[in-house]
């Protein structure tokens, strides 16, 4: 069995307020991902706080918090994500620029879906679309292959892993696909408060059977999120470890009572895979396993 990946995001759109742990600004960026590193993490995501910038500028304010990073950990497989704007070009097109600049992986969600608060008579709220259309998905692959990034493709629902699965059968999905399964917990990652509005399926030894029905035979490597809970407390970590699969963790997707570090929900990681006797991946182990471009 392949030593586990761990990966860490460190942020998404949680707020302060909600954990005042979640490192926001460049230098606590910075911090933040050289210390999960330290604690096991292999790949390290986060968002830059202003997700409206597209192109240039959003490529140097990602830079503030991730040149730091490869100065000190050469290694490092950093990845940003997608800009809050319309086409490919403009939610896409910085990933040239962090690509030239070091990074090794590209967000990539193929599909579109709808993501709510629960409202106050048990029915969805505030809710956002998230669409990535076919034509978009195409555009998305050429840009990920042109600047050689691994694809970290996020899994929302059953429909995006058979897109992802159809373009892996056409001999279309870029080299280092990393696969990860979505499952929606009990708190709504949108507010944080406990809610019956979820994507996707529930973080459940069933849901994860159904989708690695789904993946068998198309050896892609996978790992398991519970977005809006604990991926341990799910016992979706354990059956991962055991499994061969590999392990999100961080702020962007945690919900729960208690308000983590990082740094600690990547020790709470390692303490589960070394009592179950798998080994840890390095960055450089990784991208072997992931078969990354260099």
């Amino acid at each position: 069995m392949d030593p586990l990946i761990i990966e860490v995001a460190l942020n998404g759109g949680t707020p302060k307020k909600r954990n005042p742990h979640v490192p926001v600004m460049p230098a606590e960026i910075t911090a933040d991902a050289l210390a999960t590193m330290e604690a096991g993490a292999a790949i390290v995501h986060s968002h830059i706080e202003r997700f409206e910038l597209t192109g240039d500028a959003a490529v140097e304010r990602y830079l503030e918090g991730y040149a730091p990073v490869l100065a000190a950990r050469p290694d490092a497989i950093l990845w940003g994500t997608v800009a809050a704007a319309k086409g490919v070009e403009a939610r896409f097109g910085h990933y040239r620029g962090l690509a030239a600049a070091g990074m090794r992986m590209g967000a990539f969600d193929p599909g579109s879906v709808n993501l709510g608060s629960e409202g106050p008579d048990g029915l969805p709220g505030m809710s956002i679309v998230y669409s990535t259309s076919f034509d978009e998905i195409a555009g998305l692959v050429a840009l990920v292959d042109e600047a050689r990034l691994g694809p970290a493709i996020a899994i929302y629902e059953p429909g995006w892993l058979r897109t992802t699965l159809a373009y892996k059968k056409a001999g279309r999905l870029p080299a280092g696909a990393f696969v990860k399964l979505y499952f929606n917990g009990r708190y709504n990652f949108i507010d944080g408060k406990r809610s019956n509005i979820a994507f996707g399926l529930p973080p459940t030894q069933t849901a994860l059977d159904a989708y690695l029905e789904l993946l068998s035979g198309s050896k892609l490597p996978w790992a398991v999120a519970a977005i809006g809970d604990c991926v341990i407390d799910t016992g979706l970590a354990r059956l991962a470890i055991e499994r061969g699969g590999h392990v999100r963790v961080g702020l962007e997707d945690f919900g729960g009572e208690r308000q983590p570090t990082n740094v600690a929900l990547v020790e709470e990681v390692v303490a589960l895979a070394k009592a179950a006797g798998r080994k840890i991946a390095t960055p450089a182990e990784a991208a072997r396993i992931l078969g990354l471009p260099k």
